[in-house]
């Protein structure tokens, strides 16, 4: 799929491995996180929109060039999404933050949500939706359609990990929303886990195991 970006680079994939362990500890997976997710916003703002300005070098003038990051929205789906914040917001420290409440019904797997609060303007920022994982994807695409409503300029959707039945959830939801992950892994289990994946993600950030 031409929206699917995983992103192979070698400091990416080894920090990612790194945070599978099981016996990683709670704050080496905040840090790692952390740098991880420092990595990945440089590829998934890549194509973002510059615009010039007039500067002094301390030899002579020059235009360069300048990203407005007050027009990026990092949309957290909670609470896992918050782990990815301030990797993204070290990177783009401009970046406006929204927080969409979702929690997964553990009978039906689907999404349930319970907050919602975005910045104003909508229609004039690009969103990067974040979630650590895409496993049914039933979160992400709940999450992407409700921030649709507000007619954003863009959206993406950033994660670490992704099982194949997300993918195509997602693709299958929202064809128009680029994906960027670090791995695509084999599948879910029977309790929509991914496998081999890296446990529950916001246990292991919270040190709530």
């Amino acid at each position: 799929m031409r929206q699917v970006h995983v992103i192979t680079h070698p400091l990416v994939q080894h920090k990612l491995t790194l945070m599978r362990k099981k016996d990683a500890s709670t704050s080496t997976f905040r840090r790692l996180l952390n740098e991880l997710s420092m990595l990945m916003a440089y590829e998934v703002t890549r194509d973002m929109p510059t615009q010039p300005i007039e500067i002094e070098t301390p030899l002579e003038p020059m235009t360069g060039s300048v990203i407005d990051g007050k027009k990026l929205v990092l949309a957290s789906i909670l609470r896992a999404g918050t782990g990815i914040l301030d990797g993204m917001l070290t990177v783009v420290p401009g970046a406006r933050v929204g927080h969409i409440g979702l929690y997964r019904d553990p009978a039906t797997l689907q999404a349930v949500e319970y907050y919602f609060k975005m910045p104003d303007l909508m229609q004039e920022r690009d969103v990067i939706v974040v979630d650590p994982m895409l496993a049914t994807g039933h979160s992400a695409v709940a999450a992407i359609a409700r921030v649709k409503t507000l007619q954003p300029r863009s959206i993406k959707f950033l994660c670490l990990l992704a099982a194949p039945e997300g993918v195509a959830a997602l693709h299958a939801a929202h064809p128009d929303v680029p994906l960027f992950t670090a791995a695509i892994d084999r599948e879910l289990n029977d309790h929509g886990y991914i496998l081999p994946g890296l446990g529950d993600a916001g246990d292991r950030i919270f040190g709530t195991q």
